[in-house]
């Protein structure tokens, strides 16, 4: 049976959760609240003379958590000399001083930059011999045992809703042991291992039980991507399954989450169901197009007997009869769909989604990675140029890490085979192979590549971008490579946005001076490169908004290589026709460094042209089951009004 209870911070009715969440609006102020909890409980435990027991992670998600305890620290003077901690895992076998083991992470992190006895902090070793590993997983327990307990646990969690690495299956009594990573988890955890066959396949992992037993546990999670697990987790039935779920019988445990974490939360996503609400066009919409889709009826089928069924009777009676409302819905997302993106001219533009003028207009379209524009907006790539519009494309980075290191050595190859054969700087090119090959040889596993190999990987990739922009008809001059300095640091891990890459982005639109921008908003890219390639592009447009160059330019956000838009989200949705599906495909093949067998896969096997293909589809598939036309694809795109 659902749990009902008011949310005292914010008066929502939690009928659908089955344990206490707080969202916030970002994962910044939700880690800043997270640390302030753990400050405080390390100050009394200080005042009384005790030792303050954490239970740490490891991850992408506690980061801003590490990052705020060390601001409380140099700061604020949090001293951690009274805190002892455990950390809940680390891959096996690893060695303590690799990239990627916890025991690094943590030093970098936290342990590093406070003031906590290196005695104190605890990871579990990664360097045993299986024959011990039973009896130090024991002895963890005790030493976690003999201090009273954890007294605040930290988590993130996977894909898979595991916990610690108490992938789904785990029991809830389960002990500290070594397991068996799911492969979902490894194929998550790839791309910091250049490669599944690199990836560990066992870790030692805290169990659920010292887990379940911590007098508080605190699971963070952030991103769109966790949106899923996080309902499956809060809502759905405690199962082993989700191993997440089994906290909802804890009595001290709250998920801390972002917005779009939350966002498939039954509160979240349909808050008609929940309490009373103000019914705006934005959330009438909302309803109506997930009540059709879940009772499989086109839009102008739906009766007010659905409307009250459904928990929509306010609705019907704020707006209805069920007949209007359909048609106002109906109608709005008709005039979604157009085939001409950089608008009709010398037509009525009052309904379609972009401006019938200027005629002909200057586009920038900004690919975080150099095939992001064909995967997610090929179609509309190549619409945009065959309707005369002046197209530029802006790759913002060198996407060198997605080049396998096999790659580099063919092409390398080549290069000295060409000279050879053309007497063009052949003990040169000879020398750059050499040094090349014989770091390929001796790479350790997520050794960072030296400048020679990574130049090499960027100039395929650049390659690739080219030969995919002369497919479609775009000339070099047209082709602007950006280069921004956040993602040249050689590892999966990139620097934070910087002054340089917001004034690169910004000395190109300025260059361009476009009435479109097309701009990657697919944040659920797994190491949060479109991420911070959009935080540039807004901050650009933000800084340059007050000039005259943006008083007639539109900003569309497209997505496609990881997810796509909600069809309530949906403003602008260029239809494909079989002909032009074949031929965005054609384009996304002319990147063939990221065909069979991509570096980061992230948790979907297929390769991207078959998760573009299907996801357009999919789109397309929406709008037919809503009653709207029909055809073989859609691409589609949300307008960022800055």
């Amino acid at each position: 049976m659902l749990k009902s209870s008011i949310d005292k911070a914010t008066g929502f009715e939690k009928r659908f959760e089955n344990i206490g969440t707080v969202v916030y609006k970002d994962s910044t102020a939700a880690s800043i609240a997270v640390a302030k909890e753990i400050a405080n409980l390390i100050n009394v435990k200080q005042a009384q003379k005790q030792p303050c027991v954490l239970g740490l992670a490891t991850g992408s998600s506690p980061k801003g958590l590490y990052a705020e305890l060390v601001r409380l620290h140099k700061e604020e003077g949090l001293s951690f000399k009274n805190v002892i901690s455990f950390n809940l895992d680390e891959y096996y076998p690893m060695e303590p001083d690799s990239i990627n083991s916890y025991v690094r992470f943590m030093n970098e992190q936290l342990f590093n930059h406070v003031d906590i006895l290196p005695t104190n902090c605890h990871v579990p070793d990664g360097l045993l011999s299986k024959s011990n590993i039973a009896d130090y997983c024991d002895a963890y327990e005790s030493k976690i045992e003999a201090l009273g307990g954890i007294d605040i646990q930290i988590l993130g969690i996977g894909g898979n809703g595991h916990i610690g690495f108490n992938e789904s299956g785990s029991l809830q009594n389960s002990k500290t042991r070594l397991v068996a990573l799911d492969h979902i988890t490894r194929v998550a955890a790839s791309g910091d291992f250049s490669g599944l066959e690199n990836t560990p396949r066992t870790a030692i992992t805290l169990g659920i039980k010292k887990i379940m037993e911590a007098k508080r546990v605190i699971l963070m999670a952030w991103g769109e991507g966790k949106s899923n697990i996080i309902k499956a987790s809060v809502e759905e039935e405690i199962t082993s399954r989700v191993p997440a779920s089994f906290l909802q019988e804890h009595n001290n445990a709250t998920f801390i989450l972002d917005k779009a974490a939350s966002s498939k939360l039954t509160r979240i996503n349909y808050p008609w169901l929940v309490e009373k609400i103000s019914w705006t066009d934005k959330l009438i919409g909302k309803a109506v197009l997930n009540l059709a889709l879940h009772l499989k009826k086109p839009i102008l089928m739906l009766t007010d007997a659905d409307y009250i069924e459904n928990g929509m009777s306010d609705l019907l009676a704020d707006a209805g009869p069920a007949y209007d409302i359909n048609i106002k819905i109906f109608n709005k997302l008709q005039n979604t769909i157009t085939g001409w993106p950089g608008g009709k001219p010398k037509s009525d533009d009052t309904k379609r989604p972009e401006r019938a003028e200027p005629e002909k207009k200057r586009v920038i379209i900004f690919s975080p990675h150099p095939d992001d524009d064909v995967i997610s907006m090929g179609g509309t790539f190549k619409r945009l140029h065959e309707q005369g519009h002046e197209v530029h494309v802006g790759y913002q980075t060198s996407g060198n890490i997605a080049v396998a290191d096999d790659e580099v050595l063919r092409f390398a190859s080549f290069v000295c085979d060409f000279n050879y054969k053309f007497g063009i700087n052949k003990e040169e090119a000879k020398s750059i192979y050499k040094k090349a090959s014989e770091f390929l040889k001796n790479k350790k596993s997520s050794e960072i590549d030296i400048q020679e190999v990574r130049d090499i990987k960027g100039l395929i990739r650049k390659g690739e971008a080219r030969s995919a922009c002369h497919f479609i008809g775009i000339p070099n001059k047209q082709i602007h490579f950006m280069e921004l300095p956040f993602y040249e640091t050689g590892a999966i891990k990139k620097n934070p946005i910087g002054v340089g890459d917001v004034k690169i982005t910004s000395d190109l639109i300025k260059k361009i001076r476009p009435h479109q921008i097309y701009a990657a908003g697919d944040l659920a890219d797994p190491h949060g490169t479109h991420k911070v390639c959009l935080d540039a592009i807004f901050k650009a447009v933000k800084e340059l908004k007050a000039k005259n160059l943006m008083d007639d330019c539109w900003l569309w956000l497209y997505r496609g290589a990881w997810q796509e838009w909600g069809i309530d989200e949906i403003e602008m949705a260029v239809p494909m026709g079989p002909d032009q599906v074949l031929e965005k495909r054609k384009g996304i093949f002319k990147h063939q460094s990221q065909k069979d067998g991509v570096v980061f896969q992230g948790a979907d096997s297929r390769e991207f042209w078959q998760r573009a293909e299907d996801r357009n589809k999919e789109t397309a598939d929406l709008y037919d089951q809503l009653g709207l036309s029909h055809y073989a694809a859609m691409e589609a795109f949300v307008r960022w009004k800055y």
